[in-house]
């Protein structure tokens, strides 16, 4: 699997595409693949204030309950709602139809804080 070069990553497995302002978070596809198949997923509402490290909701695969943590800080402004009722997406398409919110960044200086999309698979790599 390639890593979108524009995306930043974090050592808990989220990414997340920064674009004027706003950002669309996501889980990678080292998480679903790790995962296994995913069976239900849980957003945070709309409107909902997170720091950089706060649970943005969960993901739960046969195998287990898993926490998703905002990898920046910001104000969510969407969520998929295609994932409520195809939770499997996540399996077959993590880095794009499956994104799980979007925010809009108050500290977006936190970007340069996360993974690059090299630096990401070495870490997995290493795993």
């Amino acid at each position: 699997m390639s890593y979108p070069e524009t995306y930043k990553y974090t050592k808990e497995h989220e990414w997340v595409n920064a674009e004027d302002g706003s950002g669309t978070i996501g889980i990678t596809d080292h998480a679903q693949h790790e995962l296994g198949d995913i069976v239900f997923v849980d957003l945070p509402k709309v409107g909902t204030k997170l720091q950089k490290g706060d649970t943005l909701g969960s993901v739960e695969s046969v195998k287990a309950v898993s926490d998703i943590y905002c990898p920046v800080s910001g104000e969510v402004t969407a969520v998929n709602e295609l994932l409520t009722t195809s939770p499997e997406k996540l399996n077959s398409d993590p880095h794009g139809e499956a994104w799980l919110a979007k925010v809009t960044l108050t500290s977006p200086g936190e970007i340069n804080e996360l993974l690059s999309a090299a630096d990401y698979q070495k870490y997995v790599g290493d795993e």
